[in-house]
């Protein structure tokens, strides 16, 4: 990691302006780094569905290899609605996690919505999910099974600010990482967080624009 985008003096980042997947594929395992990610679903891919599954399956497996057996990956996914059916996106993370030889640390529910409330078309809620291939997850874990209050979204698809530093305080605390990684990082909430918390950040992103996003924004403390 050779960050330019932020004074040496305190956490780095670093964002790649670049197709997340062949990315993976020849970067190896990233030392002291734990993932933390949201991957693209199917209208963001422009896919059909049975072709955005098997990308899904193969980027999840690749998300989980990019950091050592000892660390984790960890991923935020909300459900979608297709021809009439869910996709239960929880599940496949499951699934590909286990074909890549992981297990799940821990699975919470973070509110989209206020409890109670109807939704339609999109479920109020997305996953939270740790898996890794070694680590054991602490029985004394400080996140709650429900996360109330996601925190701000710096843009529609992003991750609420609090929810996010859930899973940045995970890996900094319980997996000992000095760095997060989001090979989809959108306009940089992850990688934000990440600095927010004293942790480098190392994030990939597609389209030009959200990638210079991604190199500016910032997070006070105070919203975590």
């Amino acid at each position: 990691m050779n960050p330019t985008d932020a004074s040496s003096a305190g956490p780095r980042r670093e964002v790649f302006c670049t197709d997340a997947i062949p990315w993976l594929k020849t970067c190896g395992r990233l030392p002291d780094t734990c993932a933390v990610t949201s991957l693209p679903d199917v209208s963001e891919l422009q896919l059909p569905l049975i072709g955005w599954r098997t990308w899904f399956l193969e980027a999840t497996q690749l998300v989980i290899d990019s950091v050592s057996d000892t660390s984790a990956a960890i991923f935020f996914q909300s459900d979608i609605k297709r021809d009439g059916g869910w996709i239960d996106k929880g599940a496949l993370i499951v699934r590909a996690a286990e074909d890549a030889g992981a297990r799940v640390l821990f699975h919470k529910i973070v509110c989209r919505r206020t409890p109670g409330l109807l939704t339609f078309g999109r479920p109020g809620f997305t996953h939270l999910i740790a898996v890794s291939r070694a680590m054991i997850c602490p029985d004394n874990l400080p996140i709650p099974d429900i996360i109330v209050d996601a925190g701000r979204q710096p843009w529609v698809r992003a991750m609420g600010v609090r929810a996010a530093a859930h899973a940045v305080r995970f890996a900094r605390d319980q997996v000992g990482a000095k760095a997060i990684f989001d090979p989809f990082c959108g306009v940089g909430t992850v990688l934000a967080v990440a600095n927010a918390l004293g942790l480098d950040a190392v994030g990939v992103e597609k389209a030009r624009k959200r990638s210079g996003q991604a190199r500016a924004l910032t997070i006070s403390p105070a919203e975590l």
